[in-house]
Protein backbone atom coordinates (compact mmCIF):
# COMPACT_ATOMS: atom_id res chain seq x y z
CA UNK A 1 0.00 0.00 0.00
CA UNK A 2 1.48 3.50 -1.08
CA UNK A 3 1.94 5.48 2.28
CA UNK A 4 0.11 8.59 0.45
CA UNK A 5 -2.82 6.37 0.02
CA UNK A 6 -2.82 5.17 3.90
CA UNK A 7 -2.04 8.62 4.95
CA UNK A 8 -5.07 9.93 3.30
CA UNK A 9 -7.44 7.19 4.40
CA UNK A 10 -6.35 8.10 7.86
CA UNK A 11 -6.79 11.54 7.61
CA UNK A 12 -10.52 11.66 6.67
CA UNK A 13 -11.07 9.27 9.22
CA UNK A 14 -9.33 11.35 11.92
CA UNK A 15 -8.92 9.46 14.42
CA UNK A 16 -9.23 10.78 17.98
CA UNK A 17 -7.66 9.84 21.15
CA UNK A 18 -9.64 7.42 22.79
CA UNK A 19 -10.89 5.60 19.78
CA UNK A 20 -9.75 2.05 19.26
CA UNK A 21 -8.14 1.31 15.57
CA UNK A 22 -8.12 -1.93 13.96
CA UNK A 23 -6.64 -3.76 10.63
CA UNK A 24 -7.33 -7.07 10.33
CA UNK A 25 -4.75 -7.81 7.59
CA UNK A 26 -2.31 -5.30 8.84
CA UNK A 27 0.86 -6.24 6.92
CA UNK A 28 3.44 -4.03 8.08
CA UNK A 29 1.60 -1.70 10.05
CA UNK A 30 1.03 1.02 7.23
CA UNK A 31 -2.48 2.00 8.48
CA UNK A 32 -1.69 1.40 12.37
CA UNK A 33 1.20 4.35 12.03
CA UNK A 34 -0.32 6.33 9.98
CA UNK A 35 -3.19 5.99 12.98
CA UNK A 36 -0.49 6.44 15.50
CA UNK A 37 1.45 9.81 13.95
CA UNK A 38 -2.44 11.51 13.17
CA UNK A 39 -2.77 11.21 16.98
CA UNK A 40 0.42 12.16 17.89
CA UNK A 41 -0.24 15.54 15.69
CA UNK A 42 -2.86 16.82 17.47
CA UNK A 43 -1.13 18.91 20.23
CA UNK A 44 2.12 19.27 21.29
CA UNK A 45 1.96 18.02 24.55
CA UNK A 46 0.45 14.84 25.89
CA UNK A 47 -0.15 13.98 29.62
CA UNK A 48 1.39 10.64 30.47
CA UNK A 49 -2.12 8.92 30.56
CA UNK A 50 -3.02 10.63 27.05
CA UNK A 51 0.34 8.87 25.82
CA UNK A 52 -0.60 5.75 26.79
CA UNK A 53 -4.18 5.80 25.78
CA UNK A 54 -2.60 6.26 22.18
CA UNK A 55 -0.39 3.25 22.47
CA UNK A 56 -2.94 0.91 23.66
CA UNK A 57 -5.47 2.38 21.10
CA UNK A 58 -3.83 0.17 18.16
CA UNK A 59 -5.03 -3.57 17.02
CA UNK A 60 -3.55 -4.97 13.76
CA UNK A 61 -3.46 -8.92 12.80
CA UNK A 62 -1.78 -10.32 10.14
CA UNK A 63 -1.91 -13.87 8.88
CA UNK A 64 1.76 -14.42 7.30
CA UNK A 65 4.60 -14.89 9.37
CA UNK A 66 7.34 -12.12 7.83
CA UNK A 67 4.97 -9.28 7.49
CA UNK A 68 3.66 -10.05 10.85
CA UNK A 69 7.04 -9.66 12.17
CA UNK A 70 8.03 -6.50 9.76
CA UNK A 71 5.15 -5.00 11.52
CA UNK A 72 5.84 -5.30 15.43
CA UNK A 73 9.17 -4.28 14.96
CA UNK A 74 7.80 -1.08 13.20
CA UNK A 75 5.51 -0.45 16.25
CA UNK A 76 8.11 -1.22 18.16
CA UNK A 77 10.26 1.41 16.52
CA UNK A 78 7.62 3.68 17.12
CA UNK A 79 7.86 3.15 20.52
CA UNK A 80 4.58 0.67 21.26
CA UNK A 81 6.50 -1.48 23.65
CA UNK A 82 4.16 -3.98 23.84
CA UNK A 83 1.92 -3.98 20.01
CA UNK A 84 -1.45 -5.70 19.97
CA UNK A 85 -0.34 -7.30 16.52
CA UNK A 86 -2.09 -10.89 16.13
CA UNK A 87 -0.48 -13.59 13.96
CA UNK A 88 -3.18 -15.04 12.82
CA UNK A 89 -5.85 -15.19 9.88
CA UNK A 90 -8.81 -12.79 10.48
CA UNK A 91 -11.44 -14.56 8.62
CA UNK A 92 -11.22 -17.92 11.31
CA UNK A 93 -13.31 -17.07 13.94
CA UNK A 94 -17.25 -17.24 13.68
CA UNK A 95 -18.19 -13.48 13.33
CA UNK A 96 -21.45 -14.17 15.59
CA UNK A 97 -18.93 -14.81 18.39
CA UNK A 98 -17.42 -10.93 18.53
CA UNK A 99 -18.71 -8.87 21.50
CA UNK A 100 -19.27 -5.89 21.41
CA UNK A 101 -15.55 -5.35 24.03
CA UNK A 102 -14.03 -6.61 20.76
CA UNK A 103 -15.41 -4.08 18.01
CA UNK A 104 -13.58 -0.75 16.89
CA UNK A 105 -14.14 2.77 17.01
CA UNK A 106 -11.95 2.97 13.33
CA UNK A 107 -11.46 0.40 11.02
CA UNK A 108 -9.08 0.99 8.13
CA UNK A 109 -7.85 -1.76 5.84
CA UNK A 110 -6.53 -2.52 2.42
CA UNK A 111 -7.66 -6.14 2.42
CA UNK A 112 -6.43 -9.13 -0.13
CA UNK A 113 -8.19 -9.25 -3.22
CA UNK A 114 -8.39 -11.69 -5.20
CA UNK A 115 -8.07 -15.07 -3.32
CA UNK A 116 -10.13 -17.64 -2.08
CA UNK A 117 -10.79 -19.01 1.42
CA UNK A 118 -11.48 -22.23 2.31
CA UNK A 119 -14.41 -24.08 2.78
CA UNK A 120 -13.98 -23.97 6.45
CA UNK A 121 -12.98 -20.47 6.79
CA UNK A 122 -16.58 -19.48 4.78
CA UNK A 123 -18.47 -21.36 7.59
CA UNK A 124 -17.70 -18.79 10.24
CA UNK A 125 -19.68 -16.17 7.92
CA UNK A 126 -23.53 -16.49 7.63
CA UNK A 127 -25.19 -18.43 5.23
CA UNK A 128 -25.96 -15.05 2.28
CA UNK A 129 -22.37 -14.01 2.90
CA UNK A 130 -19.80 -16.67 2.26
CA UNK A 131 -18.00 -16.40 -0.63
CA UNK A 132 -14.81 -17.56 -1.77
CA UNK A 133 -13.46 -13.69 -2.07
CA UNK A 134 -11.38 -12.70 0.56
CA UNK A 135 -12.06 -9.57 -0.02
CA UNK A 136 -15.77 -9.60 -0.24
CA UNK A 137 -15.89 -12.07 3.33
CA UNK A 138 -13.35 -9.12 4.78
CA UNK A 139 -15.79 -6.76 4.32
CA UNK A 140 -18.52 -8.36 5.70
CA UNK A 141 -15.75 -9.32 8.81
CA UNK A 142 -15.43 -5.33 8.84
CA UNK A 143 -19.53 -4.27 9.07
CA UNK A 144 -19.44 -7.00 12.18
CA UNK A 145 -16.52 -5.63 13.93
CA UNK A 146 -17.10 -1.62 13.52
CA UNK A 147 -18.84 0.10 16.76
CA UNK A 148 -21.83 1.75 16.03
CA UNK A 149 -20.94 5.37 15.07
CA UNK A 150 -17.66 3.89 13.95
CA UNK A 151 -15.73 5.07 10.89
CA UNK A 152 -14.27 2.86 8.42
CA UNK A 153 -12.05 3.37 5.27
CA UNK A 154 -10.94 0.63 2.72
CA UNK A 155 -9.66 -0.03 -0.55
CA UNK A 156 -11.24 -2.25 -2.41
CA UNK A 157 -11.21 -3.49 -6.18
CA UNK A 158 -13.88 -2.44 -8.89
CA UNK A 159 -15.27 -5.79 -8.77
CA UNK A 160 -17.05 -5.10 -5.65
CA UNK A 161 -18.75 -2.79 -7.06
CA UNK A 162 -20.36 -4.02 -10.00
CA UNK A 163 -20.41 -7.67 -8.84
CA UNK A 164 -23.76 -9.06 -8.57
CA UNK A 165 -23.19 -12.83 -7.02
CA UNK A 166 -25.60 -13.40 -4.35
CA UNK A 167 -22.80 -12.57 -1.43
CA UNK A 168 -22.02 -9.57 -3.05
CA UNK A 169 -25.85 -8.22 -3.20
CA UNK A 170 -25.86 -9.12 0.61
CA UNK A 171 -22.90 -7.00 1.83
CA UNK A 172 -24.29 -4.15 -0.26
CA UNK A 173 -27.60 -4.08 0.82
CA UNK A 174 -26.48 -4.64 4.25
CA UNK A 175 -24.33 -1.71 3.62
CA UNK A 176 -26.13 0.75 2.22
CA UNK A 177 -29.26 -0.73 4.79
CA UNK A 178 -27.40 -0.13 7.99
CA UNK A 179 -24.38 1.92 7.28
CA UNK A 180 -23.79 5.60 5.54
CA UNK A 181 -21.74 5.27 2.38
CA UNK A 182 -21.25 8.18 1.88
CA UNK A 183 -17.68 9.09 -0.30
CA UNK A 184 -16.21 6.76 -2.75
CA UNK A 185 -12.70 8.09 -4.48
CA UNK A 186 -11.98 6.51 -7.13
CA UNK A 187 -8.10 6.89 -8.16
CA UNK A 188 -6.76 6.63 -11.52
CA UNK A 189 -3.89 3.81 -11.52
CA UNK A 190 -2.86 4.43 -7.77
CA UNK A 191 -1.30 1.12 -7.90
CA UNK A 192 0.65 0.75 -10.82
CA UNK A 193 2.87 -0.57 -11.72
CA UNK A 194 2.54 -3.08 -8.68
CA UNK A 195 -1.07 -3.91 -10.50
CA UNK A 196 -3.29 -2.99 -12.99
CA UNK A 197 -6.41 -3.85 -10.87
CA UNK A 198 -8.64 -0.59 -10.68
CA UNK A 199 -9.38 0.11 -7.02
CA UNK A 200 -11.74 2.45 -4.70
CA UNK A 201 -11.79 4.05 -1.56
CA UNK A 202 -15.04 3.70 0.26
CA UNK A 203 -15.62 5.59 3.29
CA UNK A 204 -18.54 4.80 5.55
CA UNK A 205 -19.82 5.00 8.98
CA UNK A 206 -22.52 3.13 11.48
CA UNK A 207 -24.90 5.03 11.62
CA UNK A 208 -27.66 2.20 11.65
CA UNK A 209 -30.14 4.10 9.64
CA UNK A 210 -28.46 3.97 5.99
CA UNK A 211 -27.38 5.91 3.71
CA UNK A 212 -29.39 8.45 1.69
CA UNK A 213 -27.03 9.03 -1.30
CA UNK A 214 -23.27 8.38 -2.64
CA UNK A 215 -20.74 11.17 -3.49
CA UNK A 216 -17.95 9.76 -5.76
CA UNK A 217 -15.22 12.12 -6.46
CA UNK A 218 -12.49 10.68 -9.48
CA UNK A 219 -9.35 11.29 -8.75
CA UNK A 220 -6.98 13.09 -11.36
CA UNK A 221 -3.78 12.39 -12.62
CA UNK A 222 -0.99 15.30 -12.35
CA UNK A 223 -0.37 16.71 -15.26
CA UNK A 224 1.46 14.83 -17.88
CA UNK A 225 0.65 11.31 -16.43
CA UNK A 226 -0.77 8.56 -17.93
CA UNK A 227 -0.27 6.78 -14.73
CA UNK A 228 1.60 6.15 -11.88
CA UNK A 229 4.95 4.51 -12.17
CA UNK A 230 7.81 3.19 -9.31
CA UNK A 231 9.84 6.86 -9.77
CA UNK A 232 6.37 8.53 -10.18
CA UNK A 233 4.40 6.99 -7.19
CA UNK A 234 1.17 9.20 -6.05
CA UNK A 235 1.87 11.85 -3.38
CA UNK A 236 -0.30 12.86 -0.16
CA UNK A 237 -0.56 16.85 -2.00
CA UNK A 238 -2.60 15.15 -4.66
CA UNK A 239 -5.58 14.31 -2.39
CA UNK A 240 -5.88 18.27 -1.65
CA UNK A 241 -8.25 18.19 -3.88
CA UNK A 242 -10.56 15.97 -2.63
CA UNK A 243 -10.27 17.28 0.96
CA UNK A 244 -10.71 20.48 0.28
CA UNK A 245 -13.77 19.37 -1.47
CA UNK A 246 -14.64 16.82 1.56
CA UNK A 247 -16.39 19.46 4.31
CA UNK A 248 -18.15 21.37 1.63
CA UNK A 249 -19.29 19.24 -1.14
CA UNK A 250 -20.70 20.15 -4.88
CA UNK A 251 -20.82 18.46 -7.97
CA UNK A 252 -18.38 19.05 -10.50
CA UNK A 253 -16.23 17.85 -13.14
CA UNK A 254 -14.42 15.18 -11.35
CA UNK A 255 -17.96 15.12 -8.55
CA UNK A 256 -20.78 13.35 -8.94
CA UNK A 257 -23.81 12.25 -5.96
CA UNK A 258 -25.78 9.11 -6.29
CA UNK A 259 -29.06 8.49 -4.14
CA UNK A 260 -29.55 4.81 -2.51
CA UNK A 261 -32.91 4.45 -4.84
CA UNK A 262 -30.97 4.47 -7.93
CA UNK A 263 -28.22 1.98 -6.83
CA UNK A 264 -30.58 -0.19 -5.42
CA UNK A 265 -32.55 0.17 -9.38
CA UNK A 266 -29.08 -0.88 -10.69
CA UNK A 267 -29.28 -4.45 -8.52
CA UNK A 268 -26.69 -2.59 -6.22
CA UNK A 269 -24.39 -1.98 -8.69
CA UNK A 270 -22.03 1.03 -7.09
CA UNK A 271 -20.02 1.13 -10.45
CA UNK A 272 -21.53 4.15 -11.27
CA UNK A 273 -18.90 6.64 -14.19
CA UNK A 274 -18.78 10.08 -14.01
CA UNK A 275 -22.15 11.77 -15.59
CA UNK A 276 -19.73 14.80 -16.90
CA UNK A 277 -17.46 12.50 -18.77
CA UNK A 278 -18.35 11.70 -22.14
CA UNK A 279 -17.71 7.96 -23.31
CA UNK A 280 -16.07 8.88 -26.57
CA UNK A 281 -14.18 11.39 -24.86
CA UNK A 282 -11.99 8.11 -22.93
CA UNK A 283 -9.75 7.64 -25.59
CA UNK A 284 -7.00 6.29 -23.10
CA UNK A 285 -6.04 2.40 -24.76
CA UNK A 286 -5.88 1.17 -21.04
CA UNK A 287 -9.20 2.76 -20.16
CA UNK A 288 -10.56 1.55 -23.57
CA UNK A 289 -9.07 -2.44 -22.92
CA UNK A 290 -10.50 -2.14 -19.01
CA UNK A 291 -13.66 -1.24 -20.41
CA UNK A 292 -13.15 -3.73 -23.00
CA UNK A 293 -12.44 -6.71 -20.48
CA UNK A 294 -15.28 -5.97 -17.94
CA UNK A 295 -17.70 -6.11 -20.80
CA UNK A 296 -16.66 -9.47 -21.85
CA UNK A 297 -16.81 -10.51 -18.01
CA UNK A 298 -19.97 -9.46 -17.99
CA UNK A 299 -20.86 -11.26 -21.01
CA UNK A 300 -19.66 -14.79 -20.04
CA UNK A 301 -21.05 -14.01 -16.70
CA UNK A 302 -24.58 -13.61 -18.77
CA UNK A 303 -24.07 -17.01 -20.89
CA UNK A 304 -23.40 -18.64 -17.67
CA UNK A 305 -26.74 -17.69 -16.29
CA UNK A 306 -28.73 -18.72 -19.77
CA UNK A 307 -26.74 -22.02 -20.19
CA UNK A 308 -27.31 -23.18 -16.19
CA UNK A 309 -31.16 -21.95 -16.79
CA UNK A 310 -30.79 -24.42 -19.82
CA UNK A 311 -29.48 -27.41 -17.76
CA UNK A 312 -32.39 -27.02 -15.37
CA UNK A 313 -34.79 -26.69 -18.65
CA UNK A 314 -32.76 -30.11 -20.07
Amino acid sequence: MFRAVTDFIINRLDPKIGDRIADFACGTGGFLISALNHMKSSKEHFTTEESETIKKSLHGIEKKPMPHLLCCTNMILHDIDFPDIIHDNSLATDIRDYPEAKKYDIIAMNPPFGGNEEEGIKMNFPAEFRTSETADLFMTLIINRVKKNGRVGIVLPDGFLFGDDNAKIAIKKKLLDEFNLHTIVRPNGVFAPYTDINTNLLFFDYNGTGTEEVWYYEHQLPEGYKKYTKTKPIKLEEFKVEQDWWDNRKENEYAWKVTKEEIVEKGYNLDINNPYVEEDELKDPEVILARYNKSVKEVEEVQGKIIAELRKLI
